[in-house]
């Protein structure tokens, strides 16, 4: 009989192969629009290589996406699938602060 037995707990929440599905609310190609869409590919590269879809949102082109999406300040990320519905603000660029809002 073995003694070390290394049990695993499954994530009950969500699938393994769920895609995730990301909006990135930017304002044109500002600096801050910009990194935050680097930092946010960075991230997804590493934690859900293959699973995720980024749709970048430009509030410029469509500012009527603000109000109806209620989006306050930018970028914002929002996390629609998995559920439940998340959002972040900012540049995405505390990669723990980010992971663990994400839920990831």
């Amino acid at each position: 009989m073995n003694d070390s037995i290394t049990a695993r707990r499954p994530n009950t929440l969500m699938p393994e192969r769920e895609t995730w599905k990301l909006m990135l609310y930017v304002a044109g190609q500002s600096s801050r629009s910009l990194n935050a869409y680097v930092n946010l590919t960075a991230i997804c590269e590493q934690h859900l290589r293959g699973r995720y879809q980024i749709e970048v949102i430009d509030l410029f082109l469509h500012p009527q996406l603000a109000k109806r999406n209620q989006i306050l300040a930018i970028p914002t990320l929002v996390r629609s699938q998995p559920k439940p519905e998340r959002k972040i603000i900012g540049d995405l660029s505390n990669t723990e602060r980010v992971l663990k809002s994400l839920d990831l």
